[in-house]
């Protein structure tokens, strides 16, 4: 009989054959490792062809700097979150766009960095860096 086995007192041991079991469970794994997709974590980005002339007309720069006590500064004048806005809306509207260079204090707030950030993504500015990042290096 299958699955019995005789003890050497005598007596009769009922025990699994294990081994079908472990072939058609090694089976399904590898099928379900071959029909799983492969999972790719690709990050999109639109990178700037090489090559490319200079642009005719060169942007304006606009320097915005965020000081420790959350003051915002255009071009050196505080500004406060409306009066910004309307300057992103004008910035995003204009041709060239102006580069929009943010050097937010060392002990900025990292809320008021993001809302401004925000701000100027949900306008539509689209040419704005990080300048000043040299004071985070010491």
């Amino acid at each position: 009989m299958a699955g019995m086995t005789v003890k050497t007192e005598g007596g009769v041991m009922m025990e699994i054959n294990m081994t079908p079991l472990i072939d058609v469970m090694l089976v399904l794994l590898t099928l379900l490792i071959i029909t799983l997709p492969i999972q790719t974590h690709a990050v999109k980005l639109d990178m700037p062809r090489p090559n490319q002339p200079p642009p005719l007309v060169q942007p304006p720069v606009v320097n915005l700097s965020i000081d420790f006590d959350g003051s915002i500064l255009w071009n050196g004048a505080q500004v406060d979150r409306p009066t910004l806005d309307a300057y992103f809306q004008n910035a995003a509207t204009s041709d060239p766009q102006p580069e929009i260079h943010l050097n937010p204090n060392k002990l900025a707030k990292y809320d008021i960095v993001a809302k401004v950030l925000a701000d100027a993504q949900r306008l539509g500015v689209k040419k704005i860096g990080f300048t000043g990042l040299e004071q985070y290096m010491q």
